[in-house]
């Protein structure tokens, strides 16, 4: 299959020899996504940017995030007006509740006689403005093509078909969406070859990593101290990406100077 622009970062990732190849293009996907919000292009200056991002906010894992890319400037930019415009809804909502109707005797005495329909304006309003992120909704859209692009190659790229099948399986959050995937966008005779391709990865490398871990745990024993630790030094960072994605021992990314 012809190599296109956007199968590029999923051969890379297959190229890559990590613990799940769906973890390493997420990483690149999301760093991207970090400096086009917060980078040195500056689209956080844009109007048609920073009217979502005023709207749509971020969750605390990105506000987290874009602390620790350290664009302290850019950071207050965005925050100047998304204030602006979480102060706007917060009054509308404090005064839809102190406006709300009175419930009837029955709602009352089946609510221990609190005011419920009145609080429910202002703790509904925080409910959605907790569920809401740029980020989090840019990262959803590229994801959700990434399995797409991912089951394209499976399909008609033999080569990427012999990488993954050759490599060290994913974590078990892609494995399980790859597994829901595949019922859509196989024909049944795809989905038992990709069935029995991909179990018998995910078993075969589970095993790898059980081993890894216990090696570690033999070279904190005396005895084993001058013998190579073969590859179980990163055991305890890879065993925790297998199990959940992600990388848990990636330093916070930053923005590039």
């Amino acid at each position: 299959m012809k190599e296109k622009l956007y199968n590029i970062p999923l051969n890379d990732a297959a190229d890559a020899g990590d613990e799940c190849p769906l973890c390493y293009a997420e990483r690149d996907m999301e760093r991207k996504i970090m400096d086009f919000t917060l980078g040195n292009q500056s689209s956080y200056m844009e109007r048609d940017i920073r009217a979502m991002t005023d709207k749509e906010g971020f969750c605390q894992r990105h506000f987290k995030a874009m602390f620790d890319y350290q664009n302290a400037l850019g950071n207050a930019w965005i925050l100047s007006t998304h204030l602006r415009e979480v102060q706007k809804e917060m009054n509308a909502a404090m005064a839809k509740h102190e406006t709300g109707g009175k419930p009837s005797m029955l709602a009352k005495f089946r609510k221990g006689g609190q005011d419920t329909a009145a609080e429910d304006s202002v703790a509904q309003w925080v409910k959605g403005r907790q569920g809401s992120c740029f980020i989090c909704r840019q990262e959803e859209q590229a994801r959700s093509r990434m399995i797409d692009i991912f089951f394209e190659m499976w399909h008609k790229d033999s080569a990427f078909r012999a990488k993954i099948t050759g490599g060290k399986g994913f974590c078990l959050p892609h494995f399980g969406e790859l597994c829901e995937a595949a019922r859509t966008k196989l024909s049944d005779s795809e989905k038992q070859e990709f069935y029995d391709a991909m179990f018998r990865l995910m078993q075969d490398n589970m095993q790898r990593m059980i081993g890894d871990v216990d090696w570690m745990i033999e070279k904190y024993d005396y005895q084993n101290q001058d013998k190579p630790w073969k590859d179980s030094k990163d055991a305890l960072q890879r065993s925790m990406q297998k199990l959940q994605g992600g990388y848990p021992a990636d330093p916070a990314y930053r923005m590039k100077k």
